[in-house]
């Protein structure tokens, strides 16, 4: 045998064998990222050991601020899927896709899967989008929509669906593991509903509107947000109007996020009259949110202490 011969017969099994590599490890579990790790977290419920999931944003940082490293793409790269907040919610990801280039994430490519999808959204008359700002403005509705805990029920939809395309031979199993999860959603919202019962009707003013579904689905109402538009600071004079209206209405609570401005917070919470609670808005953000219902779990045992604390003391 020649010496070009034998390379090039080299190069035919170096090909063959890289082709043959992914249905070597066609039983390995399914690798997925998600935009957040409240959607790794619904991931891995339906997904049980048939996934690897990792979030690409941290759980404790601004999630519409998120800055974007080798590593992430990296890890998008080897993904079969990625599984997306939507609506205007991770800015940075446009520029991740494009810098990634890979085609399999184009949007409407079914490996990008865009988890808002079915679910009732709020605040979409709200009109916010500004041409002359580069902020997170809510502009196609509230994109918090995960802190409804019954929005699981369509958000896990989707997702068994995205896995079941990738994977037909094991939709039984996704199945499956969605309606474990789904009764453990109905005992944690039997939970969650019961605790917060006597509390329903409070008002409270938030820091970012990040709360919404989720006082709406316990009872909750929100009379203002320490921004005025989302994204953007309060000037001194819109803390002064807003602290002078709580104390004469009587508002009770401020929630705020872990990554909001401490200083702020205090100075509303003390001049406002209100008890500040700071409230976990994604899984893992907190040792104690480890998974979804976790997250619900804490949220509810701390408005629960705030609020009986409160009425204890009348």
């Amino acid at each position: 045998m020649t010496g070009a011969r034998a390379a090039r017969l080299a190069l035919a099994l170096a090909l063959g064998l890289a082709l043959a590599a992914p249905a070597l490890a066609a039983g390995e579990p399914l690798r997925v990222v998600a935009t957040s790790t409240d959607l790794q977290s619904l991931v891995e419920a339906v997904g049980g050991d048939r996934v690897a999931v990792e979030s690409l944003a941290p759980p404790a940082q601004d999630p519409h601020a998120i800055e974007v490293k080798p590593g992430q793409i990296a890890r998008l790269k080897r993904a079969a899927l990625l599984v997306r907040v939507g609506l205007d919610h991770e800015p940075w990801l446009a520029g991740m896709l494009a810098t990634a280039g890979d085609p399999r994430f184009a949007p409407g490519a079914p490996a990008n899967v865009d988890a808002s999808r079915g679910v009732p959204l709020l605040q979409t008359e709200t009109p916010r989008l500004r041409a002359d700002r580069g902020v997170h403005l809510h502009g196609f509705g509230n994109t918090h929509y995960w802190l409804d805990p019954e929005n699981a029920r369509p958000i896990t939809a989707t997702i068994l669906e995205a896995l079941a395309r990738e994977r037909p031979e094991e939709r039984a199993q996704f199945e499956t593991n969605r309606r474990r999860f789904l009764e453990r959603l109905d005992a944690g919202m039997a939970r969650w509903v019961a605790a917060l019962a006597p509390y329903r009707g409070t008002r409270a003013v938030v820091v970012h509107e990040t709360w919404p579904y989720f006082a709406a689905r316990f009872g909750l109402v929100i009379v203002a947000a320490v921004e005025p538009v989302p994204g953007v600071p309060p000037s001194p004079a819109t803390l002064a109007a807003l602290t002078e209206r709580m104390r004469a209405a009587g508002v009770p609570l401020v929630l705020a996020e872990p990554y909001a401005n401490a200083s702020v917070v205090r100075e509303v919470a003390e001049r406002g009259g209100a008890r500040l609670v700071t409230l976990v808005p994604s899984v893992a953000a907190d040792p104690a949110a480890g998974d979804y219902i976790g997250l619900f779990d804490l949220n509810v045992a701390r408005l629960v202490e705030a609020l009986a604390a409160r009425s204890s003391r009348r």
